[in-house]
């Protein structure tokens, strides 16, 4: 078998022979660290008996070690431009099917119907930065069943999804992300460990999904539209932030209400409420008549 990807010198190899161009537009940095991808393997408790979806595979360095460690990879990448090269790198591996799509429009459901008869998958990711929440968000909301979402992520964004109350990390993201996963931030991973380099230090975390919800909400959308509300205007007491929005519609004393039932200081802030305080309060007010 030839040498497996995974280090510079064989990934310019790679890219001079295509004559491949970076895209911007798909935040394109390619992984060229061995031991950061045991990391990322070893971080998602990849198996024998697990199916892969893979995100982003750009010239299949990940992919090789994700084939040689699941029973089956399915990859999702958006540039056309990189079908050709991923035929050639993992052309060894039976066990993998390159998709020539986008991520966010593809029916996941139906791939892991075919893939793995509809059991839980395994995600693991190099993520653009500027989409790494509408993945991450859109794969935990779309109800998949899915076992872990193992992520190469900006540093920053690693840092705020696992960040708590009173941080100044901690926002929705933190919020949304815990409602639905347990986060582990398994790798920190320096900017020389790409090709080419970003500008920004990036960090591997994985984020096991809860079998419940860590809290009771009768209505998450509600909950949701609170806590956007709260961030929005991070500086603004809690209860000025959801008087003032659109998506919160119940009159001025059912939310101070609301908020008193909170046993809390009526000028608390939102970036100092916890999960569960958030879903008690959509829980009062999913029980009160909205202004409408």
């Amino acid at each position: 078998m030839e040498q497996k990807l995974g280090n510079p010198q064989k990934t310019i190899e790679i890219i001079k022979k295509y004559d491949f161009a970076f895209q911007k537009k798909f935040g394109q940095n390619f992984l060229i660290d061995p031991h950061v991808l045991d990391k990322i393997i070893r971080a998602a408790k990849v198996t024998k008996e697990d199916c892969v979806l893979e995100i982003g595979p750009g010239i299949g360095t990940m992919t090789q070690y994700l084939a040689e460690q699941a029973r089956y990879v399915a990859a999702v990448e958006i540039d056309k431009n990189l079908i050709p090269i991923l035929e050639e790198t993992l052309k060894e591996y039976s066990n993998v099917a390159i998709i020539n799509d986008d991520i966010l429009k593809v029916d996941i459901k139906k791939l892991v119907r075919e893939y793995n008869d509809s059991r839980p998958i395994k995600v693991v990711a190099n993520l653009p930065y500027y989409i790494t929440t509408p993945i991450i968000m859109g794969l935990f909301e779309s109800d998949v069943p899915i076992d872990n979402i193992t992520v190469m992520v900006q540093k920053e964004v690693a840092d705020r999804m696992q960040s708590g109350p009173g941080s100044k990390d901690y926002g929705a993201l933190s919020l949304a992300v815990q409602y639905y996963a347990q986060p582990y931030i398994a790798a920190n991973v320096p900017p020389n460990c790409f090709i080419p380099r970003p500008s920004v230090g990036s960090a591997v975390i994985r984020l096991t999904r809860h079998k419940e919800p860590p809290v009771q909400v009768k209505d998450p959308g509600l909950m949701f539209r609170l806590i956007r509300a709260s961030f929005n205007q991070r500086r603004k007491t809690l209860q000025n932030s959801l008087n003032n929005s659109p998506e919160v519609d119940y009159p001025k004393g059912i939310i101070a209400e609301a908020i008193e039932s909170l046993k809390v200081s009526p000028t608390v802030r939102g970036e100092t409420l916890t999960l569960e305080q958030f879903a008690q309060l959509a829980n009062y007010l999913s029980a009160q008549q909205p202004c409408g």
